[in-house]
């Protein structure tokens, strides 16, 4: 097993050229690993192995089996990317975030991009995450997009293209973290020789950001968790350690008096900032889904009152709907003047008539996915699709257009991955983590999440994909 059997042909991959030449970031890592043999690399993967399970970072898979608590699966070798395309990266993902933060603060208030028929307002207004309650709202500093995790992939050239938007509650910077502890304890001899740029310091980027959301001083923040039971409660509670800052549940808050209180054993303490991971409409009963049990009744207005701030903002849902995604270039072109630095992928809206009929003509060639669908589930990828779903599909769509895009089939990048005692090419996709303060922070890195299924396009854990550590170097 080594790594010069290696080849991915016809695909883009993260360590060598088409010629099958190492790229100039990886040759260090190569040479590495060629020298240390198939037999030492499956030890130190072992061992990584071991270190994550003890430091039981686990997700929470939903299927017919019931609830299962899974390890996410890591691969050793890592991806990297070149000083020279990060800094293309990061401008382009501030440019989106800012774009997309304006747009927020538009369509809640004068929506002056629908008047100008940018987008028809009939999109927005049909958006299963936008919130009418949020009109008129002012959240803290007028940032409403506080934490973002924007899905990145490569085309067949090798150039990155937004796959998605995601505003909501972004989960996975946990697993980025504890990655690289454990990469370096595995590869210490690959730390000291090559200049990684640091992620460890993420949690002081995110609760500085949040500090910023209140003008209380010392102020008192708490990462709002809808429980044990969720699929990243792993990730809740290890944020809230690293920030020193409160972890709770719906039922440890309480408001009184248009505040927002915590229950101790001391008493009622006010809270200042909450860095919410539960979904919009399930926050307060009072004032979006009334048979929520995890909501606070009454926070919603508190927040409006200016007594609490919340990261992110009611509201921001709609700026990730997958069909709103299709008029990113435009959002950034009419709000900063500027083209997209980081192109979208090409996309067709189902709930246009033309696009309609292409989709339902060559659904064999596409990927068509649900507008607010996540986690892999809600989408059909054609050449990977036997007849009947295809047709299955087509059904769904005819009845609902408006809820489905479709874009090209990309043959996501490469990268190689250790799969039993072989190394093999592996799909992967990019999720870096953005941080709204007083300025924007882009974490150097951020999630790649690898297919680890042959031939598999579907990167998301809980449709068997796994992770690698991501270096940027210096």
């Amino acid at each position: 097993m080594f790594i010069a059997d290696y080849s991915a042909k016809n695909i883009y991959d993260e360590m060598f050229s088409n010629e099958g030449f190492p790229r100039k970031s990886y040759d260090f890592v190569k040479t590495k690993m060629e020298s240390l043999g198939g037999i030492e690399l499956l030890k130190r993967s072992s061992s990584a192995e071991r270190a994550l399970m003890s430091l039981g970072i686990t997700f929470t898979l939903y299927g017919d089996g019931g609830e299962q608590e899974r390890i996410m699966p890591f691969d050793v070798i890592p991806r990297i990317v070149p000083s020279e395309e990060w800094i293309n990266i990061e401008k382009g993902l501030k440019q989106r975030i800012l774009a997309l933060n304006l747009f927020l603060n538009d369509i809640y208030s004068e929506r002056k991009i629908l008047k100008d028929k940018i987008i028809p307002s009939e999109i927005i207004d049909s958006s299963t995450g936008y919130l009418k309650q949020c009109m008129g709202l002012k959240p803290p500093k007028d940032i409403w997009i506080h934490i973002t995790g924007t899905d990145l992939v490569r085309d067949g050239a090798g150039a990155f293209h937004v796959l998605e938007d995601n505003l909501r509650c972004p989960s996975g910077v946990s697993y980025v973290l504890e990655n690289r502890e454990v990469m370096k304890r595995t590869f210490p001899e690959l730390f000291e020789k090559l200049n990684i740029r640091q992620v460890y310091d993420y949690p002081y980027h995110l609760r500085s950001m949040l500090e910023n959301l209140t003008d209380v001083s010392d102020p008192v923040i708490a990462v709002w968790t809808p429980g044990v039971y969720n699929s990243a409660y792993y990730e809740h509670s290890f944020l809230a350690q690293k920030m020193g800052v409160y972890l709770v549940e719906g039922t440890d808050l309480v408001v009184e008096n248009h505040k927002v209180y915590m229950k101790t054993t001391k008493g009622l303490r006010k809270v200042d900032v909450v860095y919410r991971r539960i979904d919009d409409t399930f926050m307060d009963p009072t004032s979006f889904r009334e048979d929520s049990l995890l909501g606070v009744k009454g926070i919603f207005e508190a927040y409006k009152r200016g007594n609490v701030a919340l990261a992110n903002a009611p509201g921001t849902g709609v700026a990730d709907d997958k069909v709103i995604y299709s008029y990113v270039p435009k959002i950034i072109k009419y709000y900063l003047g500027e083209d997209p630095i980081i192109p979208n992928v090409p996309t067709y809206l189902c709930s246009e008539g033309p696009d309609l009929k292409f989709v339902l003509e060559n659904i064999h060639n596409l990927v068509v996915k649900a507008a607010n669908g996540a986690g892999g589930y809600g989408m059909i990828i054609g050449p990977k699709s036997t007849k009947q779903e295809q047709e299955d599909f087509k059904e769904l769509i005819k009845a609902d257009p408006r809820n489905y895009i479709a874009q090209p089939v990309l043959n996501l990048s490469t990268v190689p991955t250790l799969i039993s005692d072989k190394i093999e090419s592996r799909h992967v996709d990019l999720r870096p983590f953005i941080l709204y303060g007083k300025d924007i922070y882009v974490m150097p890195g951020g999630l790649t999440r690898v297919a680890l299924r042959k031939g598999s396009l579907v990167v998301n854990s809980s449709q068997g994909g796994g992770s690698k550590d991501t270096w940027v170097l210096g």
